[in-house]
């Protein structure tokens, strides 16, 4: 089967891995030993910290090296701590997804795969990757980028239900993270969801909480920690977004039209 290989177990990284694994493609997913995955509960990067989770029927485990090719011939997506992404070696694969979203190219190469896709700001389409994915909201979300790079992160989150920065919550100073509240919570304005070294971290907005970091993790000071959806939408915090769904369908556009076809 042709292996595709996604950088980053996020949230966006997990939309693309989803529709690539249900159209017959084969997913590796490297991540870093601590990742700080905000939407965890459709993250696989939360296999890392749980061995093994699910995301709308696909299941994906963390693995050594030496386990990934029974996960992969038993259906399951392996998950390997690989910060350096050795395992480009060990797998070959047909393409390679950068979806780390650092804003930057963090080390990937035009040599790393017959095609090499970037995701988001940070790649340049002809230079260090063969095509990048738009991945700012409004109308060129998913736009496959053949000549070019993708529009500049602006620091402002997308408006969600009339809110943009309002719905984020960040550390208040650097510390150890811990929720109060979970996700798929409804909580109101002036809340505390959790805490930070004993600093309560406040939702300036009423809705249901669809992102949290994993508990007693170390934070800065202004690093973001949750999201709060003001549509009250519960099942929102479970099923793949919107936003990955459309990036996860640029690079199966990326992929068919570069011909790396699944089952080749």
């Amino acid at each position: 089967m042709t292996t595709v290989l996604i950088k980053s177990g996020g949230d966006i990284a997990t939309g693309i891995a989803h529709r690539l694994f249900v159209s017959g493609y084969q997913v590796v997913i490297t991540e870093l030993p601590e990742p700080t995955v905000i939407r965890r509960t459709v993250s696989f990067a939360a296999a890392v910290y749980q061995q093994q989770c699910q995301v709308e029927g696909v299941t994906a485990k963390c693995v050594s090296f030496s386990q990934a090719a029974e996960c992969l011939s038993t259906g399951v997506i392996p998950v390997l701590v690989d910060p350096e992404c050795r395992s480009l070696a060990q797998f070959q694969p047909a393409a390679v997804v950068d979806a780390i979203l650092a804003k930057q190219n963090t080390g990937t190469q035009l040599a790393d795969a017959s095609l090499v896709i970037g995701i988001g700001p940070g790649f340049i389409a002809g230079r260090d990757v063969h095509c990048v994915i738009e991945t700012m909201r409004g109308h060129d979300l998913g736009r496959v980028i053949t000549d070019g790079s993708a529009l500049a992160n602006t620091g402002v989150p997308g408006e969600i239900g009339g809110y943009s920065l309002e719905r984020l919550l960040r550390a208040p100073c650097d510390g150890v993270f811990t929720p109060i509240r979970e996700i798929g919570n409804v909580v109101a304005a002036g809340e505390v969801v959790a805490q930070v070294s004993g600093q309560p971290v406040v939702a300036e907005i009423s809705g249901v909480l669809r992102g949290l970091l994993f508990d007693r993790l170390v934070v800065r000071q202004g690093m973001k920690i949750g999201d709060i959806d003001p549509r009250c939408r519960r099942e929102h915090c479970f099923t793949i977004s919107d936003k990955a769904r459309a990036v996860g369908g640029g690079v199966l556009e990326a992929l068919l039209g570069h011909k790396v076809l699944p089952g080749n």
